[in-house]
């Protein structure tokens, strides 16, 4: 590294690690930058100094954020370290122009691709205006990695407090406060809880209650005095001083805003031409081009090893991520400090939902265990494991199939009994009522960490734009500018001042986005209709395969083909669910970004619906089908229905539907539990990070390849974060599997609640050791997420009334007790929901071939419906008795329905949203910030009474002691208080 004159003048072998020594920041190009001043710059063990990254070369001021940007070394570029840093000495931040000392003029830049010089300059203003903000820059160039360049961006106080303030940011102050504890006998069993949770609560601090707290107010630099500024450096936490500097990045802008008027259009146009490229803010923007590759905050440090510090990131690894403390609490408090609140509530969203999952799993395995322990006293069942009931079944296909006995479905008969049981209704009131339960207690949470974490009044102030919509507002202006240039009358010349302000009152309209809704529309609606079109190839393949397997085998191997096509079906449903759900997303923010959302916050709730709507339909679309279309559109013995004239629709197995449906959800859900949610997680995440560090290296020396790389450079190797939208999509996904259709599958909270133990800790440790540490976000709740629950909660109850109606039995047994049956049991049900069939009715070419295939001829056989006998005078026409089980069906559903929402309401009524403790606390806050500052004003007005009495104290002694006041040029006396003018 070449620095001035002053450095090389040293005696030989002075200890130059140690002198202040004034250098000049070196630009990509090699030419003076900035005047600065670095301590310890050139030390001989930087990395001792700088603690591996953490902190500048001084090793004073801490790291609060990275630029990442890429380069191309030429041969005279060859400069090892690079330093820009602010001079706080008076016009030191005067920029120039000069070549290096020693060289004899500019570099040679013609082999120098013109799109990385452009990157390079815009690098350099942006970077100039961030040190007008009052940042701390530090460039880093001696990597590891090759061609990638590191900026480290330090905060000092003075930004701090100013940028605290302008956030509103809640700090603790001098004041402390006791919280309000229960008493008498909730006391003790608090008391008593706090004992038996005592094993598995996180070895951290402030997991237990505390019973005093701080109280917060936001920042103010003219209040200071009431703050703990005891130690100023841990004041502000890393967590914050990333999110302060993050915001300044985000508003800084990226181009010159120094072109005044007098300045012709070539130069605007040329202004106009670089807003383009780069936006109006900076960062966002800068990202979007690639002038900058990455940028990010660091981690605290290295998690791994003994001899390593402690800190927030080992104590996490330690104590959350890690699979062996999946029995312990979240520590919420230091993930929220280390992450931020917006990440902090994700996971104590998902520790709530867990914990909710346990009681219902419970209830679960009960009313499973009681279809288990009843089977045997199943009425129905029994009728058809009866070998003597010499029933004979109409063929289940054409010419190929013959008849059957119904005591050959005995099996599915009994196993349909596990799930299809009075306790199934039981089960479905009971989760309905537990996701109203669920989404109360979820709000209570949130309002109590909102008051621990100080978030109480927080309100999201409008963001900045999105680079995209700045883009897009810039190209509809430079149209108009375009259309009114060719106007006779038009002004020659435009200031950019003018410009700016058009450009702010300038927005995208209804009529700018509506080719992206129109595309919008279209895409959505070619996409639900390609998930119908797989869901329908998936049926035509199981009715072909099992036609042709049917022709195929042997009259003992055809029991066996139903189980066979059913489960391979439903393996195709789950490759194809997976393989549209990667695709689906991909679309869903593809059709986002088309419609150019002006903030974040809106692109990310847009591309949340949209994600959304395509991978439900795509989840459930084959389990829709399985609960509420397959069987019902048959036809029946000598009039079914067919697809292409060739294949009959198929019929729901001898047990029902219900059976079917509970093996196509749990392998559905269990899949995409496995597959996607954990192996991909952690399979893919590696990947990527093991090409990135192949793609990064280089031939190295012997003194590289022993240097330990720095924290910045360890941290780019990890992933980007991508937002918590992945996540939050699969937990709703696997809710909606909880909840939908919990009536034909009483233990998936139980595989639910399995996962999800596994998902915290998987999650865990992607975020702590897989994951680059993302910005601290501050939020008061989880968002749109909130209301797409309650929704699902919504059409539970309408989906499991529908599903205990027309999939289930349940509504068909209770008619025939209660109005067919003899004597008030279930006997002869079986035969009640039969109906008879003449052979001598079937259609021409599909009767079976082997007629004689159970030892007799059969004359009568017996389908499943409810259809007049064929000597009635309306043979095979819909009886009495399916028009009385039909509206047995609607009425349950209307009342199921209306009754569980009413139920539900009203537990969302009794328990209050805010728990009566935090909102005790919320008011006592209230009053002690009012006291603290009439308190205050007192203080104040007290200080001024006593400086006017020593004023008029004073005045009174120059009366009696002072000489007669003396005249001015014009014979007047002066003033007292001119006269007086140090009192």
């Amino acid at each position: 590294m070449r620095v001035n004159e002053r450095y090389s003048a040293l005696p030989a072998g002075a200890d130059r690690g140690v002198h202040i020594i004034n250098i000049r920041a070196i630009d990509d190009l090699g030419y003076l930058q900035a005047e600065g001043t670095l301590l310890n710059s050139l030390t001989v063990d930087p990395d001792a100094n700088c603690k591996y990254g953490l902190y500048f070369r001084d090793g004073q001021r801490k790291v609060d954020y990275i630029l990442v940007y890429n380069y191309k070394r030429t041969t005279s570029h060859n400069i090892l370290s690079r330093v820009l840093h602010v001079d706080p000495s008076p016009g030191s931040q005067s920029l120039k122009q000069e070549p290096l000392p020693g060289k004899d003029g500019p570099l040679d830049t013609g082999d120098m691709d013109h799109h990385e010089d452009d990157k390079r300059s815009r690098r350099e203003e942006y970077e100039s205006n961030l040190l007008e903000a009052g940042l701390e820059l530090e460039r880093d160039e001696d990597t590891k990695i090759h061609g990638v360049g590191f900026v480290k961006i330090h905060a000092p106080w003075n930004v701090l407090c100013r940028e605290a303030e302008f956030l509103k940011l809640k700090m603790p102050t001098k004041k402390m406060y006791q919280i309000n504890q229960s008493r008498g006998l909730l006391k003790k069993i608090n008391s008593v809880l706090q004992k038996i949770t005592e094993p598995i609560q996180p070895r951290v601090a402030d997991s237990r209650s505390q019973n005093s707290k701080k109280l917060s107010f936001a920042f103010s630099r003219e209040k200071q005095h009431l703050f703990d500024l005891t130690d100023k450096d841990s004041f502000f936490d890393s967590k914050t001083r990333s999110t302060i500097v993050y915001e300044i990045l985000k508003r800084t802008t990226c181009s010159k805003a120094s072109m005044g008027q007098g300045e012709g259009r070539k130069k605007d146009t040329a202004l106009l031409n670089k807003r383009r490229k780069c936006g109006q803010y900076g960062i966002n923007s800068l990202l979007a081009h690639g002038v900058y590759s990455a940028a990010y905050p660091l981690h605290d440090g290295d998690f791994e090893g003994e001899d390593v510090e402690l800190n927030d990131r080992k104590v996490l690894c330690e104590e959350w991520a890690t699979y062996g403390a999946f029995y312990k609490y979240q520590p919420i408090h230091l993930i929220r400090k280390y992450f931020g609140e917006k990440i902090g509530l994700y996971f104590a969203w998902l520790g709530v939902y867990t914990q909710m999952l346990i009681p219902a799993s419970i209830v679960g395995i009960i009313v499973f265990l009681y279809g288990c322990l009843t089977v045997d006293e199943n009425i129905p069942s029994m009728e058809m494991c009866d070998q003597h009931n010499n029933i004979t079944m109409c063929p289940l296909c054409d010419r190929t199939c013959s008849y059957w006995k119904l005591s050959s479905a005995c099996a599915t008969a009994r196993a349909s009994h596990f799930f299809d049981n009075p306790a199934t209704v039981f089960f479905s009131v009971f989760m309905a009522l537990w996701a109203a339960m669920f989404m109360e207690h979820w709000k209570r949470k949130q309002m109590r960490l909102n008051y621990i974490w100080d978030l109480t009044g927080f309100e999201e102030e409008e963001a900045h734009p999105r680079a995209e919509y700045e883009a897009k507002v810039l190209e509809k202006s430079l149209r108009k500018d375009s259309r009114h240039k060719e106007k006779p009358g038009r002004l020659p010349e435009e200031t950019a001042n003018n410009w700016r302000k058009r450009m702010d009152k300038e927005k995208l309209t209804w009529k700018d986005r509506l080719p992206a809704y129109l595309t919008n529309f279209v895409s959505i609606l070619f996409m639900i209709g390609l998930t119908f079109a797989i869901v329908f190839g998936v049926i035509i393949y199981r009715i072909s395969t099992a036609a042709a397997l049917a022709i195929s085998s042997s009259p003992s191997g055809r029991s066996n083909v139903r189980v066979t096509v059913t489960a391979t079906a439903v393996i195709i449903n789950l490759v194809v669910i997976i393989i549209l759900d990667e695709l689906y997303g991909s679309i869903a923010r593809w059709l986002t970004q088309i419609e150019v959302p002006k903030t974040d916050k809106s692109f990310e709730e847009r591309l949340i619906f949209k994600a959304f709507l395509l991978k439900f339909v795509n989840a459930y679309t084959p389990i829709f089908y399985v609960a509420f279309f397959k069987g019902r559109f048959v036809g029946r013995p000598g009039d079914y229905v067919y697809i292409f004239h060739s294949f009959r629709m198929e019929e729901c197995a001898p047990g029902g539907c219900l059976m079917e449906l509970c093996i196509q959800l749990s392998i559905i859900m269990l899949g995409k539990q496995l597959i996607q949610n954990n192996l991909f997680e952690i399979g893919i995440p590696k990947m990527k990070k093991f090409f990135r560090y192949l793609k990064q290296q280089r031939p190295t020396v012997h003194d590289e390849s022993t240097k330990k790389k720095q924290r910045y450079e360890v941290d780019y190797n990890l992933e980007p974060f991508a937002g918590l939208t992945p996540e939050y999509m699969e937990m709703i996904i696997q809710f909606g599997f909880v909840t939908l259709f919990v009536a034909s599958f009483p233990l998936a909270p139980l595989f639910a609640l399995l996962n999800n133990i596994i998902e915290i800790r998987l999650d865990a440790k992607k975020f702590v050791t897989e994951l680059r540490r993302p910005v601290a976000v501050r939020a008061k709740d989880i968002g749109i997420w909130y209301n797409i629950l309650r929704g699902i909660g919504k059409l539970a109850v309408i989906i499991n009334a529908f599903v205990i109606s027309f999939t289930s039995d349940f509504i068909p047994r209770l008619v025939y007790r209660y109005m067919y049956s003899t004597n008030g049991t279930m006997h002869g049900f079986v035969n009640h929901t039969l109906s008879y069939f003449n052979v001598s009715d079937f259609q021409p070419g599909t009767a079976p071939n082997d007629p004689m295939d159970l030892g007799y001829e059969v004359q009568i056989c017996r389908y499943k419906d409810y259809r007049e006998p064929p000597w009635s005078e309306n043979k095979y026409e819909i009886s009495k008795d399916f028009w009385a089980v039909l509206a047995a069906r609607l009425a349950f559903v209307i009342v199921f329905q209306n009754l569980v929402m009413f139920m539900s309401d009203f537990v969302d009524w009794i328990i209050p949203d805010i728990p009566k403790d935090i909102s005790q606390q919320i008011h006592k806050e209230k009053v002690l910030l009012v006291e603290l500052f009439m308190k205050e004003e007192q203080g104040k007005q007290q200080m001024l009474e006593t400086i006017k009495e020593k004023e008029n104290l004073q005045s009174d002694n120059c009366n009696n002691h002072s000489p007669p006041f003396p005249k001015t040029q014009r014979g007047s006396t002066t003033s007292r208080h001119s006269y007086h003018v140090a009192v």
